[in-house]
C-alpha cells in the first residue's frame, strides 16, 4: 500500500513538474502569457515617457505689450525611500526628516509639525515620495532658489506653468482666463476661450529606458518629439488707451458706486476696438468673486435711450425728409386720438421750436414726429435693418447677443425712434455709428489684429477692415455730424458737459429708463437710469469714437446723471487723442484754426520766443530762472494751434512752477519733461499741488495734483444744462392717456 501511494505521489509530482516545465518552455518559445507579449511588457516597464508640454500662446496688444502669458512655476516633492540613494555617493533622499521639516516650513508658510507629519506618514506607508499640497505648488523661481540654497537632500522640483495676466483686471472680460481641465489648460471666457485651439499648441514627449530606480540605462534608446507651441494673438486693443479707460472707470466706480458700467473705444475708420471694459470687473489671476461672467459690451442688450436718435436723424436726412428749420409744438404728442401720449423730458416743452433745436434739446416729440409724419415707420424700419440693428455685428469673439427690434404696434414703432422699447447692445450701436463717422461706410468691429507663429514669425491669420454696409450717403453722414456737434456746442445742447478742451466733438447723450419687472413699467427716481453718451472726435474727420454707459450711479443732490459719464468720456478721449498724436482742431472759441509750426529757438532768449508764441495766442510756461533757451516742448516742427501750450526750459536751475489753473494734459506734458510720476484727483483744472511752486525739481518725484471744474458761474450753468439733459426719457416719455 505504501509503495502504491509513493508511486502515485511521484506520478502527481511528475505531472505537475512536466506541466510547469511545459509552460516555461511554451512561454520561452512564444514570449507570451495570456495574450501579453513579454518583450513588449518588459519594454514598457523599462520605458519612461514624459510629456513635453506645449507653451500656450501669448495674448498681446497691438503694440506688442503682453497681456497674457505662461509664467513658469514649480511643484515641490521629496523622495523619502532610502533605496534611491543606493547607487550614489551622496544621499538622494531625505535623510533627516526633522531637520528638513524645520528648514522647509517657513519657506512654505507651513507649520513645522505639519511638514514633519507628511514625512512620517509617507514613511509609515512605504511611499517612494511625498508632496506638500497647495503650499508646495505654484512656487516662484525665487522661492525655488531659496529652497535649493538650503542644500537639503531628497528635495526636488517639477517645472509647471500657470497663466499670468500682468495687468490684472485690465480688459479682463475681453481677454478672459484659463483653468485646468483634465490636466490641460482650457480657455473659459473671452479671447482665451474663443481662440483656445490656436493658443494651446500640440504637446511633445520624450521616452527612454531606465532601471527600477528610474535611472537612465547606458543605452536609453531616447526618443524626443518637440512640442509645437501655441500661436501668439495680437489684439487691436491698445494697452495705453485701455489703461486710460480702466483708470477713469475705476475712479467713477469708487465715487459713484454704479450698478453697472460699460465702455468701448473704437477706430471708426477700420472697426478696430482700441479699448473695451465693464464694471463690475475681476482679476483673472485670482478669479475671486466674479459677479458678472458676461462681456456686457457685446452680450447685454439695453434700451439705448436717446443715443438711438442718431440713427433716426440719419434716416430722415438720408431720405430727404428732414428740414431743420421747420417748426413743431414741443412738450407732448399723440400719433392718434386713442394712442398713448409721448412727452418731452420737460413735460411742458419749450413752445414752438425748430427741429434743429429739437435735436439739441433731445426732444422725444420731435423725433416721434419725424418718423410718424415725415419718414414713415416702414421706411424707418428699412434704415434700422440697413444699420444692422436686427443682427449680430460679427465681432470676432464668442458671446455676442443681439437686441430686439420692438416693432409690432404703432406706438412701438414711434418709441423706437427715441430709444425706448427696442433694445440693442453697445457694440451694435458702435458698429452703426461708424457709418456716421466714416462717410456712410459702416465697418465691422474686430478685436484680433493677427495670429502669429511665435517660432517662425509667420502670420497665420490677419484681420483687415471690412465694410459691412453703406446705410447712408456720405453727405448724410457729414450733415449728421454737423448737427451732433451742436448738441455739444449749442446753448440748448444736452451734450455740453462732454466738450473737450482741444478737440471738436459730435455726439449724443442718452438717458434710458430701466424696466421694472414688479410693476411692468419703468423704475422711477433720478438715479434709476442708464446714463450714456456716444461721441466721436475730431468732428470733421473722427479718429476715435467712444460709447459709455453708467447704470444707476449714486448721485449727490446737486448731480443729475452726466457727471460720471462725461468724466469717463472726456478723460479717455482727450488723453487718447493726444497719445495718438492727433492734432487739436479747436481754439478757445471752439473753431478750427490754422497751424503754427514750432520753430527752433534753442540757444535764443526766452523773451524772444515768448513774444512769437504769444502773438499766435499760444500760452507758455517758463521753467527755470535762466535767460537762454535750452529746450522747448513741443519740439521744433510740431504743429500748434491757437490756445495751445508750450514749455520753455531755460539754462537756469529748474524749479516747480505754480500749476494753479493748468489742465491735466498740461501737467502730463510737464511731467514727461522731468520724468515726474503724476497722480491726480478730480476733474478740471489744478487747484492744489503737493510740491510747492519754487521748489527744486527732482527726476522721478511724485507730483500729486487736485483738479476741480471751472468757476462757480460756469458750474452753475453746466448744472442747469445737466439737469435738463439728464431726463431725455426720464419723465415717462410714453404715458397712457
Amino acid at each position: 500500500m505504501t509503495n502504491v501511494m509513493s508511486i502515485l505521489l511521484m506520478g502527481v509530482f511528475a505531472l505537475i513538474f512536466l506541466t510547469l516545465y511545459g509552460r516555461i518552455v511554451y512561454i520561452q518559445a512564444t514570449g507570451e502569457i495570456e495574450g501579453v507579449e513579454l518583450d513588449e511588457w518588459a519594454d514598457e516597464k523599462r520605458t519612461n515617457t514624459l510629456s513635453l508640454d506645449a507653451e500656450r500662446g501669448r495674448i498681446l496688444d497691438r503694440t506688442g505689450m503682453v497681456l497674457a502669458y505662461n509664467q513658469p512655476t514649480y511643484r515641490l516633492y521629496a523622495i523619502i525611500d532610502k533605496n534611491y540613494s543606493s547607487h550614489s555617493a551622496e544621499p538622494l533622499h531625505v535623510t533627516d526628516p526633522e531637520s528638513t521639516a524645520r528648514q522647509l516650513a517657513p519657506l512654505l508658510n507651513m507649520e513645522e509639525k505639519d511638514v514633519l507629519s507628511i514625512f512620517q506618514k509617507g514613511l509609515e506607508n512605504g511611499r517612494f515620495q511625498v508632496e506638500f499640497g497647495n503650499s508646495g505648488s505654484q512656487l516662484t523661481a525665487e522661492k525655488k532658489e531659496e529652497i535649493e540654497a538650503l542644500g537639503l537632500p531628497g528635495i526636488y522640483f517639477i517645472r509647471e506653468t500657470r497663466r499670468f495676466y500682468p495687468n490684472g483686471p485690465l480688459a479682463s472680460h475681453l481677454i478672459g482666463f484659463t483653468q485646468n481641465q483634465q490636466e490641460q489648460e482650457e480657455g473659459v471666457m473671452g479671447i482665451e476661450k474663443t481662440y483656445n485651439e490656436q493658443l494651446v499648441g500640440k504637446d511633445g514627449f520624450i521616452t527612454y529606458k531606465h532601471d527600477k530606480y528610474a535611472f537612465k540605462l547606458l543605452n536609453p534608446e531616447e526618443i524626443v518629439q518637440k512640442p509645437e507651441n501655441g500661436a501668439d494673438i495680437y489684439l487691436t486693443i491698445d494697452q495705453k488707451i485701455q489703461t486710460f479707460l480702466e483708470d477713469a472707470m475705476t475712479q467713477v466706480e469708487e465715487e459713484y458706486e454704479p450698478e453697472q458700467m460699460m465702455a468701448i473705444v473704437m477706430d471708426p475708420k477700420t472697426g478696430k476696438i482700441l479699448a473695451m471694459a465693464n464694471r463690475p470687473t475681476f482679476d483673472p489671476n485670482e478669479r475671486k468673486n466674479i459677479v458678472n461672467w458676461y462681456n456686457d459690451v457685446i452680450s447685454h442688450p439695453i434700451e439705448p435711450g436717446s443715443t438711438m436718435k442718431i440713427f433716426t436723424l440719419a434716416a430722415a436726412i438720408d431720405a430727404g425728409v428732414y428740414n431743420g428749420e421747420d417748426t413743431y409744438q414741443s412738450g407732448s404728442y399723440k400719433i392718434s386720438e386713442n394712442a398713448q401720449t409721448i412727452h418731452d423730458h420737460r413735460r411742458e416743452g419749450w413752445g414752438v421750436i425748430t427741429y434743429n433745436e429739437g435735436v439739441q434739446r433731445s426732444s422725444n416729440v420731435g423725433f416721434a414726429k419725424l418718423v410718424w409724419e415725415k419718414l414713415g415707420t416702414e421706411e424707418f424700419l428699412e434704415y434700422l435693418h440697413a444699420f444692422h440693428f436686427d443682427q449680430k455685428t460679427g465681432i470676432d469673439i464668442d458671446g455676442e447677443r443681439t437686441g430686439t427690434l420692438l416693432y409690432r404696434y404703432p406706438i412701438e414703432k414711434v418709441t423706437t425712434a427715441f430709444g425706448q422699447g427696442t433694445t440693442v447692445t453697445a457694440i451694435q450701436l458702435m458698429k452703426a455709428a461708424t457709418a456716421i463717422a466714416n462717410d456712410g461706410k459702416m465697418m465691422k468691429p474686430y478685436v484680433v489684429e493677427e495670429i502669429v507663429d511665435p517660432e517662425h514669425g509667420e502670420i497665420l491669420k490677419q484681420n483687415k477692415p471690412v465694410v459691412a454696409g453703406e446705410p447712408i450717403r456720405a453727405e448724410t453722414a457729414r450733415a449728421v455730424k454737423d448737427l451732433l456737434e451742436t448738441v455739444i456746442t449749442s446753448e440748448h445742447g444736452t451734450g455740453r458737459p462732454y466738450r473737450l478742451e482741444d478737440y471738436t466733438v459730435a455726439g449724443k447723450t442718452g438717458t434710458a429708463q430701466i424696466p421694472d419687472p414688479e410693476s411692468g413699467g419703468y423704475m422711477t427716481g433720478k438715479e434709476n437710469y442708464i446714463f450714456s453718451f456716444l461721441g466721436m472726435a475730431p468732428k470733421e474727420d473722427p479718429e476715435l469714437m467712444m460709447y459709455v454707459a453708467v447704470k444707476q450711479p449714486n448721485l449727490s443732490p446737486q448731480e443729475y446723471g452726466p457727471e460720471p459719464v462725461s468724466y469717463i468720456f472726456k478723460t479717455v478721449m482727450e488723453n487718447s487723442l493726444h497719445y495718438l498724436n492727433v492734432n487739436p482742431d479747436k481754439e478757445n472759441t471752439g473753431t478750427v484754426s490754422d497751424a503754427f509750426v514750432m520753430p527752433d529757438y534753442t540757444g535764443k532768449t526766452v523773451q524772444e520766443l515768448k513774444d512769437v508764441l504769444e502773438s499766435q495766442n499760444i500760452k507758455t510756461a517758463v521753467i527755470g530762472n535762466g535767460d537762454t533757451i535750452q529746450k522747448v516742448i513741443p519740439e521744433k516742427g510740431t504743429d500748434l494751434y491757437s490756445g495751445s501750450f508750450a514749455f520753455i526750459l531755460t539754462d537756469g536751475e529748474p524749479v516747480m512752477p505754480d500749476l494753479t489753473g493748468w489742465s491735466l494734459r498740461q501737467v502730463l506734458m510737464f511731467g514727461e519733461l522731468f520724468q515726474l510720476k503724476i497722480e491726480h484727483m478730480g476733474n478740471g483744472y489744478v487747484v492744489k499741488q503737493n510740491i510747492p511752486g519754487g521748489n527744486k525739481i527732482q527726476n522721478n518725484q511724485y507730483l500729486i495734483i487736485q483738479l476741480e471744474p471751472p468757476g462757480a458761474d460756469e458750474t452753475e450753468s453746466g448744472e442747469n444744462i445737466d439737469k435738463e439733459g439728464q431726463d431725455e426719457e426720464a419723465e415717462a416719455s410714453v404715458q397712457a392717456q
